[in-house]
């Protein structure tokens, strides 16, 4: 029996299109930003690690290192080189509290806001050439998504089907 180009155009019936997990569509996005973003730290002589200190304690200061490191998802074992380093470098502070002298309370220095902002600056007009090849509409929506799926307080496990 010929088919006829009617027959062809129309859909077929069943689940729509797939489309690929969040994560397979995130995770390869996520590692080119990264890569992007490595010879802005390198010129300004931060690493990753320190990069995501400085921009968390930008938002507020720390009464732990280990809130810290919780905060920007890092082994706190881990972390106490880079916030060693960034102390050492007049970025950050750790002064003791006074009500409970074996805690250190973390905060940025005016030195830390400065390159903390130059390293912001510099990565996110590379993210702007990236973003402007998307239209305006889709660009504002990803960006509004993206910063609504960050606010969010943790995102739980994802559970099987019954039958699975």
């Amino acid at each position: 029996m010929a088919e006829n180009a009617a027959d062809r155009d129309t859909p077929t019936p069943g689940p729509p299109a797939a489309r690929p997990d969040l994560a397979a569509m995130l995770v390869p996005l996520g590692r080119a930003l990264m890569d992007a973003e490595r010879p802005v730290l390198d010129a300004h002589g931060v690493t990753m690690w320190g990069y995501a200190v400085l921009l968390r304690l930008g938002e507020t200061p720390f009464r732990t290192q280990a809130a810290l490191a919780e905060a920007i998802r890092a082994d706190k074992t881990r972390i106490i080189p880079v916030l060693d380093d960034l102390a050492e470098r007049g970025l950050i502070s750790r002064r003791p509290d006074p009500g409970d002298r074996r805690v250190r309370l973390l905060s940025l220095t005016p030195e830390g806001r400065r390159l903390r902002d130059a390293v912001r600056s510099d990565i996110q007009r590379g993210e702007e050439e990236l973003l402007a090849r998307l239209p305006a509409a889709d660009r504002e929506g990803f960006v509004r998504g993206l910063l609504a799926l960050h606010a969010l307080p943790e995102i739980p496990p994802h559970r099987p089907s019954p039958g699975a």
